[in-house]
């Protein structure tokens, strides 16, 4: 499903015309989007959680030469599935 397929069964499911469905799509990955830039999880009770991780740094190859080159420290933003969405897909 891409976005657009999203916004429409948001749209049939809430029954909100497509532009609303649009723009309650983006306030709510926007929200995510500034509450993980600021460090802060998003807990969504039976969906998941959002939550931002650290990942250490560690030594990879180039894959052209062989070569070893240091991969710094970085964030990462992480998604971890609740009990229900885990439930549905199985």
């Amino acid at each position: 499903m891409n976005k657009a397929q999203l916004v429409e069964a948001i749209a049939s499911g809430a029954n909100l015309s497509k532009a609303d469905a649009a723009r309650a799509l983006n306030a709510t990955t926007g929200a995510i989007t500034s509450a993980l830039s600021g460090g802060d999880g998003v807990q969504l009770t039976g969906f998941g959680s959002f939550m931002v991780r650290d990942r250490a740094a560690r030594t990879g190859r180039n894959p052209q030469t062989g070569t070893s080159i240091a991969i710094p420290a970085t964030k990462i933003a992480a998604f971890k599935a609740g009990k229900s969405l885990k439930e549905s897909v199985q």
